[in-house]
């Protein structure tokens, strides 16, 4: 019995130094790999607004006087019309600075009257495209850096009828709302 257990604590004992080098060799065999970094992570802007350096006068334009407010993102434009045949076109840019790239998805025009419609034409061309009334549904990109032309005419019309001609001075309010919208994925 005694043998017995002499060698049951030898089997012990060797099973135990088993063990202790099988841990010793596998942690010979383990590694870490470790990854450490930093980001960082540029703040988000939505800036879409006219490149008042790319403002022009179009050839054979009436005179025209602008203003920019000071975020670019109104232009307001006066011009004189005395006869039919004169007309005053400008061109600027709209510029997206912006980190979002945008879709013009609305262009929203003042509405001419009827009497008005006879003899004053107002139109607004966007990306080669001319709109002469509000149009929604659109989706024209501007992406990040890029650049789309806006072209603002008005021209005073000779109508069939000289009579439908104003009899007096007239000033006409004429807006553009040009609607964009970020680019959703």
């Amino acid at each position: 019995m005694e043998r017995r257990k002499d060698s049951q604590i030898v089997v012990i004992a060797a099973l135990s130094i088993a063990i202790l080098f099988m841990s010793v060799g596998f942690a010979l065999f383990t590694r870490n790999l470790n990854v450490n970094g930093t980001t960082k992570v540029d703040a988000a802007t939505w800036d879409i607004h006219f490149d008042s350096n790319t403002y022009m006068a179009q050839p054979g334009s009436n005179a025209i006087t602008y203003t920019l407010d000071s975020a670019n993102t109104t232009l307001q434009f006066e011009t004189e019309l005395t006869k039919p045949g004169e007309f005053a076109t400008f061109a600027i840019n709209a510029k997206n600075y912006g980190t979002f790239d945008a879709d013009l998805q609305s262009i929203t025009l003042s509405t001419l009257t009827a009497e008005q419609q006879q003899y004053l034409e107002y139109t607004v061309q966007y990306n080669g495209v001319t709109y002469d009334a509000t149009t929604t549904g659109l989706t024209v990109p501007l992406n990040v850096g890029q650049s789309k032309t806006l072209v603002v005419t008005v021209r005073y019309l000779e109508p069939a009828d000289s009579s439908n001609l104003p009899q007096e001075d007239v000033n006409v309010s004429l807006t553009a709302t040009l609607g964009y919208q970020q680019v959703t994925e």
